[in-house]
């Protein structure tokens, strides 16, 4: 719709703004939803929604990936420390290292 009425304006945003007030949206949210329209189209330079979408999945799985090593590298550093503190058991059964006093 805008396309096609685009030329019966002065300017671009002056077809927006007209336009926008009938279909109850904002001026700027139509020429964002135009523009992703002319990318598509490759009226316009970008990166094409469907491309867009493709580059996001790797993006998130990366940062899941991050987060879960993270988590990993603190668990081992908890774990290490601990390591520490525990009482070391004997492996002789009946010692009386085996158990606490």
């Amino acid at each position: 719709m805008m396309l096609d009425h685009e030329g019966g304006h002065p300017s671009r945003w002056a077809a927006a703004l007209s336009i926008s007030a009938k279909i109850g949206c904002s001026a700027h949210t139509l020429l964002d939803w135009v523009k992703r329209v002319e990318v598509d189209s490759g009226r316009r330079a970008g990166v094409p929604s469907d491309m867009a979408g493709k580059l996001k999945a790797p993006e998130r799985e990366n940062r899941e990936l991050r987060q879960a090593n993270e988590i990993l590298r603190k668990v081992s550093a908890y774990f290490a420390c601990a390591q520490h503190i525990l009482p070391t058991w004997s492996s002789t059964a009946g010692s009386s290292h085996d158990h606490f006093h």
